[in-house]
């Protein structure tokens, strides 16, 4: 893979958000990272996740880094 082709992991925060019936927003308060970050993150555009933030977002989700990203071999 070139460093320049897009990557195959998908981000799934959106459907997780909704699973648990809490906004970006919400989430961005309780992890304690802006509604930026989350945006980007949310909408594939996230070139690299913190572990810290990733636990963050599964502590609070109540979920696994797995439930939020997905390799897409497509």
């Amino acid at each position: 893979m070139v460093a320049d082709e897009p990557h195959q992991i998908v981000v799934r925060l959106d459907v997780v958000l909704a699973e648990r019936g809490m906004t970006l927003t919400e989430l961005a308060d309780r992890v304690g990272v802006t509604i930026v970050n989350l945006s980007v993150l949310k909408n594939d555009r996230a070139k690299a996740v913190r572990f810290s933030t990733l636990s963050a977002i599964c502590r609070e989700l109540d979920c696994q880094p797995g439930d939020l990203l997905v390799y897409d071999r497509a």
